[in-house]
């Protein structure tokens, strides 16, 4: 069972604007930077339909998970959100599809990204040895950053997600005055099934609000920070979404498409010639290291929420005496993505990320549903998600929609990774059952 918070040993200094800048930051990731050019591919000058979609569809999630977090308020956000709502069984499945399939996989993908982006500069990055090195430094220096000190670990966050902003803002605000009206006009009503993919395509570009919500246990007034956080992080997303949509299709018209690899370096080169490429370059830098460390942030205590529920082993539980961090889940998961950054061979896993994000996310809305019916939770006020039973309802049906778009092998992947945890749950009560039975004997 979760332990109620007032047990557990972090330090709950995350406020309002901590949980929006970081929801911004791990949400405004590598896809921002090619976006508006994949979406334009199905949509043209309609493409601002697809934003509104999914604007729509993430506020859905985004009430849920509010509602939830208001509700149960100690460390592992997700998992502690389903394991409360529906036992100890579909909470072991969730934390493991959680931080293996959601998030280390794809931090190690990520961490590739950079080195790739950063031999622009440093061209010694195309040698294997040296790309170990640097995901060892950077893995190594995050977990040291978070081991450290929680407030460390926030404050870079909030440095990087800042940092990001600035040019992204910059170029919204300049790259405006380039704009053709001609270049935004409508020439057809785009069909319901390109409007769906574009919009499938353009959710995925949302999903990171479930990230720092892990550090639920680490949340100040968590009824009221949740809530407010989750909705100023998602609006702010999604301004900025819109409005590079709006500056790249009505500065770079019909060329738009021959651009599809870096839309908005294009555009910062057309608007500040040869120094906007670089200032996108190092943008893009910027915002997979502030990925990766929103991602080292909070999913260690996704590790750290299961061993105390003993689900995964007791060591990853251990809070460091002096920093009062649990350092043990930090090296693990920080670990494990510097392996997989460097091995390279998961690409098939990191199809099965994406699916393991919109799975949890159901398994978030349903909770919202069964924590109702339980009417369990703290004794004060928390938050209610507006629109009755029909809010987590709505979000059911965008989320079963969007995995139902999966290919066969997909799906049958991912069976097989689901089917692979049921055994290893299975494998862990018989073993404990057994030990419970040798310590009876003594």
């Amino acid at each position: 069972m979760t332990p109620p918070p007032e047990q557990e040993s972090l330090k709950r200094e995350i406020g309002v604007r901590s949980l929006s800048l970081a929801i911004v930051n791990i949400t405004v990731g590598t896809g921002i930077f090619v976006l508006p050019a994949l979406v334009a591919e199905n949509l043209g000058t309609a493409s601002i339909l697809a934003y509104f979609v999914c604007g729509i569809l993430m506020f859905l999630i985004a009430l849920c998970f509010a509602e939830v977090g208001s509700k149960v308020t100690v460390s592992g956000g997700t998992y502690a959100y389903i394991e409360k709502a529906f036992g100890p069984f579909a909470g072991f499945i969730a934390n493991n599809i959680f931080w293996f399939g959601s998030c280390v996989i794809s931090d190690a993908a990520v961490a590739n990204a950079l080195a790739d982006t950063l031999k622009y500069f440093l061209p010694v990055l195309g040698n294997p040895y040296t790309r170990a090195l640097f995901f060892m430094v950077l893995f190594g220096g995050f977990a040291l950053l978070n081991i450290r000190s929680l407030k460390h670990g926030v404050r870079f966050i909030e440095i990087i997600a800042i940092a990001k902003l600035v040019p992204l803002i910059l170029l919204v605000a300049v790259g405006s005055i380039y704009i053709s009206r001609a270049n935004l006009q409508w020439t057809s009503f785009p069909g319901m099934s390109d409007l769906s993919a574009a919009s499938l395509l353009l959710f995925f570009a949302f999903m990171g609000l479930e990230t720092p919500v892990t550090n639920s246990g680490e949340i100040k007034n968590p009824g009221k920070t949740v809530p407010l956080g989750i909705f100023f992080g998602i609006s702010l997303i999604l301004i900025l979404y819109i409005s590079i949509q709006l500056v790249t299709q009505g500065v770079l018209g019909d060329t738009l498409l021959a651009h599809k690899d870096s839309p908005l370096a294009a555009v910062a080169g057309i608007i500040f010639g040869p120094i906007g490429i670089t200032l996108m370059i190092v943008a893009t830098a910027i915002s997979m290291l502030g990925g990766l460390g929103s991602e080292i942030l909070s999913i260690p205590r996704v590790l750290y929420a299961g061993a105390r529920n003993g689900i995964m082993p007791k060591m990853l539980g251990n809070v460091h005496p002096q920093f009062l961090t649990p350092h043990n889940a930090i090296l693990v998961y920080s670990g494990l993505g510097f392996l997989m950054a460097v091995s390279g061979g998961f690409k098939q896993l990191a199809i099965l990320s994406g699916a393991s994000t919109l799975l949890i996310y159901l398994g978030v809305v349903l909770a919202t549903l069964q924590l109702r019916r339980l009417n369990t939770g703290p004794s004060e006020i928390t938050f209610r998600a507006p629109g009755g039973i029909l809010t987590p309802l709505l979000a059911c049906g965008v989320i079963i929609w969007l995995l139902t778009s999966l290919t066969q092998p997909q799906l049958i992947s991912f069976a097989i990774f689901i089917l692979a945890l049921c055994l290893i749950y299975y494998i862990m009560q018989v073993m404990k059952k057994k030990s419970y039975l040798i310590s009876d004997d003594r």
